[in-house]
């Protein structure tokens, strides 16, 4: 059981996916916000526990990027039918999420690209605008909004830049593998 603790977490992160947007549109905005931390805090310790115990498998390299697509993007599509998030912001970070998840299973049979670091700030931005888009009354006013559209642009843009850092590298894998 303890070596297949890392793909459990993984799993256990997609699993909360539904629990959090349902409490989300349930109105219990603080419930969902324990959710989505939950289940966010299983991807830094599914990592952790993967490379501590030497437990690095095929299935974590791929399910886990997947398991935080999931996660992230359901928060963003929810936050954008709320009218919380602007739609382009959402649609700009989900589009760059399809593009390289894509790509990465298309090429996964003879290339495995683990997240890189820019993909781990990605992901860690995109956990802190998420959370504070939960932590404030929705929708925030004033001095908390504009942080929270700032915080989120700059985090789109640090999304759209690790993207195309990884087409520079999915696409010619992609090329060697047909």
């Amino acid at each position: 059981m303890t070596r297949h603790a890392p793909n459990l977490l993984t799993i256990l992160r997609i699993a909360l996916v539904p629990l959090f947007c349902w409490l989300l549109f349930s109105g219990s905005q603080y419930l969902s916000l324990i959710v989505f931390w939950i289940a966010a805090s299983t991807d830094f310790f599914d990592g952790w526990l993967a490379r501590k115990r030497g437990l690095i498998s095929a299935f974590g390299k791929l399910a886990d990027p997947i398991a935080d697509k999931a996660l992230t993007g359901a928060a963003w599509i929810s936050l954008s039918l709320l009218n919380v998030i602007a739609w382009p912001a959402t649609f700009l970070i989900l589009l760059r999420e399809i593009t390289i998840t894509v790509l990465r299973l298309l090429i996964a049979e003879t290339t495995v690209v683990p997240a890189s670091q820019g993909g781990k700030l990605k992901t860690t931005l995109q956990i802190v605008v998420i959370s504070s888009y939960l932590i404030f009354p929705i929708p925030a006013v004033g001095v908390v909004a504009g942080l929270q559209t700032l915080l989120l642009w700059v985090t789109v843009g640090v999304t759209v830049i690790t993207g195309w850092n990884y087409l520079g590298i999915l696409v010619p894998a992609l090329k060697r593998s047909n």
